[in-house]
């Protein structure tokens, strides 16, 4: 339960084909990737601060 196969990714696909259009679809897929890196970033440098100080939330 919770895994997305290739027949779900394909109606996620045409449903935003649909919402958005095939020419806004680059600028969409390009925004989301600047996001996940940013935020992998984020939680990097996060994990580095946190291991720097020695504390812990647990």
């Amino acid at each position: 339960m919770g895994d997305i196969g290739a027949p779900e990714l394909l109606i996620i696909l045409v449903v935003l084909l649909l919402l958005f259009g095939g020419s806004q679809l680059p600028k969409l897929a390009r925004s989301l990737g600047q996001a996940k890196k940013e935020f992998a970033s984020a939680l990097s440098d996060d994990k580095k601060s946190e291991d720097k100080s020695g504390d812990t939330l647990a």
